[in-house]
């Protein structure tokens, strides 16, 4: 079942905090973080912050906090089923698709 349909272009990587609650998104635009109850965005930041190894830095309610993250296939700027905290992710042509992993 898809619980959320986002818009991100230029996706770098995706992450969950700890508790579930935000999902943080990293591209070539900066970085965003979205809550998963609403999937509403709740913070935007343009500032380039790319990930180092496997973790990138949060914003907004995340501020400060490394994120584990997982990043996209950078020979086909894909990411397929991959496993971020309770979700799978999947990420082509500027859509992110959130389904829970446990369906």
């Amino acid at each position: 079942m898809c619980l959320a349909q986002l818009h991100v272009g230029g996706l770098v990587a995706v992450g969950v905090d700890r508790s579930g609650r935000y999902l943080l998104t990293v591209s070539h635009a900066g970085r965003g973080v979205f809550d998963t109850s609403t999937w509403h965005r709740v913070a935007r930041d343009a500032t380039l912050a790319y990930p180092v190894d496997g973790h990138a830095i949060g914003i907004g309610p995340l501020a400060g906090q490394t994120i584990p993250v997982k990043e996209i296939d950078y020979d086909t700027s894909t990411l397929t089923d991959a496993v971020v905290g309770s979700f799978v992710i999947t990420y082509g042509e500027g859509d992110v698709t959130v389904k829970s992993a446990s369906t």
